[in-house]
């Protein structure tokens, strides 16, 4: 079989879904892949290396189409809003798609992708069970994304991460705050502690303590209790109103004390909870630095801008998106890895197995034979369709 590898097209995207590195791979698994020139140069990934371990160079976006059976990107139609729809009259009936598709976005891009009667798997439906984590792409790249936060806020912040004793005297360690405590959440945790942080954390799941402490990061509980705090797949599950204004008044004094937070609170398919409003700000010293890692789907600070740097009462709310773009070569490397092994899970004797027993492929299947066909997915828009129905009322 070929897999084909189109050079992304997102505005300022610079992953790539292959690296040379698992070519040989998948060319044991019977696999022959096809790419688009320049599609790994962003990630420092230069065609002669393609090349070097077997993949054939072709110039054209749509020969790329045309000779693949799968295709593979990060941000298919769907996740790529800007640019993704101009892939869809290359896309044909049997080939099968595996990328980010965002299924919880809106019904008319699933359905766009379904018309095509393209077999896509959308890697953001990979289960938390322990066969698929060497597969997690979303666990990988929100590795990626804890980490470049730190790094942003340490570049932006007026002050210095680690404590130091020097001849002028001592100077005390930066106070960095994550709430939600995710991988992304975690990886922040880290990587602050990493530089001499003091960070402490907080998340509305109480299992997730033990991991925070396991960092070096002091777990910040609060004397409010969420409903089902997370789902079956490990998630945070959106709450009522009144527990996020209750817990917004108790956060305010950890988020007044703290040089940074790092806001990471993400809710799959709904807009992001407001946890830092614009009067927490007001009560941060001058020169601290939020980070918003849910800036993409509204925001977990009142103020944030998606893809932009707001500054408030001379605080920096930094709301970039698509972080793990920033740090592309590695970023790529992670995604080829699980996308490999999604890849030789998926094709046995040179075919692809659509298994439906077995939990992977039923849970990443989004869309096949023209209709969409996940039941999580489908669970998710006619409970969804009532909800919006009332709010036009």
């Amino acid at each position: 079989m070929i897999v084909g590898v189109p050079k992304e097209s997102s505005p300022g995207e610079r992953r790539v879904a292959l690296v040379p590195a698992v070519l040989p791979a998948l060319a044991k698994a019977g696999l022959e892949v096809v790419i688009e020139a320049g599609a790994g140069q962003g990630a420092g990934y230069p065609d002669p290396e393609y090349t070097a371990k077997g993949a054939r160079i072709v110039a054209e976006r749509a020969e790329v189409f045309r000779a693949a059976e799968i295709v593979v990107q990060v941000l298919c139609h769907g996740s790529n809003d800007q640019t993704g729809k101009a892939d869809l009259p290359l896309l044909r009936s049997g080939q099968a798609l595996i990328g980010f598709l965002r299924p919880f976005g809106t019904l008319e891009t699933v359905q766009e992708v379904a018309a095509t009667g393209v077999t896509s798997f959308a890697i953001e439906l990979m289960p938390r069970i322990t066969r698929a984590q060497s597969m997690d792409a979303l666990s990988s790249m929100a590795t990626i994304c804890g980490y470049k936060a730190v790094l942003l806020a340490a570049d932006s912040l007026p002050r210095l991460f680690p404590m130091m004793t020097t001849a002028a005297g001592t100077i005390s360690p930066g106070r960095v705050f994550i709430i939600g405590c995710g991988v992304a959440g975690l990886q922040a945790i880290a990587t602050a502690r990493r530089l001499g942080a003091v960070a402490s954390a907080y998340d509305m799941r109480p299992a997730v303590k033990e991991q925070v402490q396991s960092l070096g990061g002091r777990f910040v509980e609060l004397p409010i209790e969420a409903k089902g705090a997370q789902d079956a797949r490990g998630y945070g599950v959106a709450q009522d109103e009144s527990f996020y204004q209750r817990q917004r008044e108790l956060l305010g004094r950890v988020v007044a004390e703290s040089d940074v937070v790092i806001t990471a609170a993400v809710i799959p398919g709904k807009k992001s909870p407001t946890l830092v409003t614009k009067e927490m700000v007001a009560k941060m010293a001058a020169g601290s630095v939020i980070v918003d890692l849910a800036a993409e789907r509204g925001g977990n600070c009142e103020l944030t801008r998606p893809g932009e740097v707001v500054v408030d009462h001379d605080v920096s709310i930094i709301g970039y998106v698509n972080l793990a773009s920033y740090v592309p070569y590695h970023a790529s490397q992670m995604y080829a890895r699980n996308l490999t092994t999604f890849l030789t899970h998926l094709v046995k004797d040179g075919k692809l197995q659509l298994n439906l027993e077995d939990q992977i492929t039923r849970d990443t299947l989004l869309t096949r034979g023209g209709q969409v066909v996940n039941a999580m997915v489908q669970s998710f828009f006619t409970a969804a369709a009532p909800a919006a129905q009332g709010q036009r009322s």
